[in-house]
């Protein structure tokens, strides 16, 4: 199986005629994505590789019967697209721009917990179900197969490394979640670690995180009830004292956030944690066997 987005979700891509929303639309559909339509107001009516365009996502919505969307607008209107997308039935909802103000993204992630939506970003590289063939992201296609490994990551670069020596290994993914690298998203590892706790395909869960916030070291309390193995690799080892990440949410405050406090609380939560990304696959094997 797989978590949130599996074959049967029906996306719309909001900013299809765009160059980025064009190109990734069209990786999506060559993966096996089922893309029903696009939204670019002012452009309804025309196609990109034959999928229909429309003006808004209320016409999209009851035309196609669509249910997901993927953002590519520019960051000063993404809030805006996504408010669009909720409040028109969309309920899994991806926000690809950075840069997306805090004081927007709170109100994008405000509105989707009260409509019942999930969002994933923003400033995310997306989901993608391997073994649902299909995608909604800006990820390779090829790195990617379908088995029995849930990979959440705050990183983006380093969840590709790290799914493609997965799939090297033998190791498949049933579902990778990019949460984003923004202070405030709409999952968090202990929301996606719930997903996967309930997913029967899923055997053993890949945690990639950083440097700065607490996310890892508020899942270290759920991955004590999940009852399957965690395998965590933890970027910034080298990072100067005091220094953040690329990433806006990677901010050490106060002694928390850091490297040293997460690892400690992931191990006394049951994880293993492994200090270079290319030990991942090695260690999934073990915790497998």
């Amino acid at each position: 199986m797989a978590i949130l987005l599996t074959s049967q979700s029906r996306v719309i891509v909001q900013g299809m005629t765009g160059n980025q929303g064009r190109f990734h639309s069209g990786q999506m559909v060559a993966y096996g994505t089922h893309v029903v339509g696009g939204v670019s107001p002012g452009k309804g009516g025309q196609t990109v590789d034959g999928v229909p365009v429309f003006d808004t996502v209320r016409e999209a919505v009851a035309l196609t019967q669509a249910d997901a969307s993927i953002v590519f607008v520019p960051a000063p209107f993404a809030k805006d697209a996504a408010f669009e997308a909720m409040e028109n039935g969309i309920r899994l909802l991806v926000m690809i721009p950075e840069h997306i103000p805090v004081q927007d993204a709170i109100a994008i992630v405000t509105r989707a917990r009260d409509l019942g939506a999930v969002v994933i970003g923003p400033n995310t590289f997306g989901i993608i179900s391997p073994g649902q063939n299909t995608k909604m992201g800006i990820m390779p296609n090829h790195i990617y197969k379908p088995g029995p490994v849930g990979v959440v990551a705050r990183s983006g670069t380093l969840s590709y490394e790290i799914a493609f020596s997965l799939t090297n290994a033998g190791l498949g993914q049933t579902t990778v979640v990019g949460m984003g690298g923004d202070p405030v998203v709409g999952q968090t590892f202990v929301s996606v670690l719930e997903e996967f706790k309930t997913d029967r395909d899923t055997q053993a869960i890949v945690m990639v995180g950083e440097i700065g916030g607490s996310a890892e070291e508020e899942a270290a309390e759920h991955i004590k009830s999940l009852g399957k193995p965690v395998v965590a690799y933890l970027a910034g080892r080298a990072a100067p004292p005091g220094k953040r990440m690329g990433h806006a949410g990677a901010i050490i405050e106060r002694g928390r956030g850091t490297l040293e406090s997460k690892e400690k609380a992931l191990t006394a939560a049951g994880a293993q944690v492994v200090t270079m990304p290319w030990q991942v696959a090695e260690a999934v094997s073990k915790v497998l066997r």
